[in-house]
């Protein structure tokens, strides 16, 4: 791996982004209206509900973006031999791995803080926890939906197929994260497996957030496994690149 390598690519993908004026839209306004559809479902409710799952949807809803933008973009520079070409030059697969990871982290980073501000101050979402906790974990969060989708894209052929693989990474871990059914109350094989998904500890970190006014020294072990899973899903990502695309 080289440094700058890796830096220009980050920058060439962040340039391309710049220019695609939908994927941008939908990264950055997409997850606003799902949390504004869901506060505007539960104005009327007795209890505010919103409050209880909002920050945890809050950590869902970035991963699934993220998932599906990663995915795509990554699978069209495969089909039309993008890749191919740039590992025929000094570009290694960790620089382009970790370039994705870097120009979708800046994304993420814009994503979370414009996600939790208006979660917050639109929305009226109530947190006992710090904010900027908020918005690591909202961070932490896409950049694991950026890392999945990396790896997801190695076992598409197509767009489509790309897209069909959000089910079999997301809807798993959507029901086991805690947010149907509490996880202690699932079946021991189930609740083994939520305890190994990644998506279960961002649900629980920021339900942390939500209802811990110092939830510091329980989030930080959440973050740590999210963290492992990324390091896990770029690494396992790396091996799907290939030289030459059959």
């Amino acid at each position: 791996m080289n440094a700058r390598i890796t830096l220009a690519t980050a920058a060439r993908i962040l340039r391309q982004l710049r220019g695609d004026h939908r994927t941008v839209a939908l990264m950055l306004v997409v997850p606003c209206v799902l949390l504004g559809l869901l506060a505007w479902v539960y104005a009327d409710s007795p209890v505010d509900v919103f409050d209880s799952v909002g920050p945890a949807l809050l950590g869902v809803f970035p991963l699934v973006v993220m998932f599906i933008v990663t995915s795509i973009a990554t699978l069209r520079e495969r089909t039309t031999g993008t890749l191919e070409r740039l590992l025929t030059t000094p570009l290694g697969k960790g620089d382009l791995m970790l370039g994705y990871a870097l120009a979708f982290g800046v994304m993420a980073l814009v994503q979370a803080v414009v996600a939790s501000a208006f979660a917050v101050w639109v929305c009226g979402l109530d947190v006992a926890g710090p904010v900027w906790l908020l918005v690591v974990i909202a961070v932490v969060d896409a950049v694991l939906g950026t890392a999945l989708g990396l790896l997801a894209s190695g076992f598409a052929r197509t767009e489509f197929q790309a897209v069909q693989f959000m089910p079999a990474f997301v809807l798993p871990q959507f029901l086991l994260c805690g947010l149907v059914v509490p996880r202690d109350r699932m079946p021991g094989v189930l609740e083994a497996v939520s305890d190994v998904l990644p998506l279960s500890y961002a649900v629980d970190a920021m339900k942390d957030v939500a209802t811990q006014t110092d939830p510091l020294g329980d989030v930080l072990p959440s973050l740590g496994v999210m963290l492992l899973w990324i390091v896990v899903a770029l690494v396992l990502g790396s091996l799907t690149l290939r030289r030459r695309t059959p």
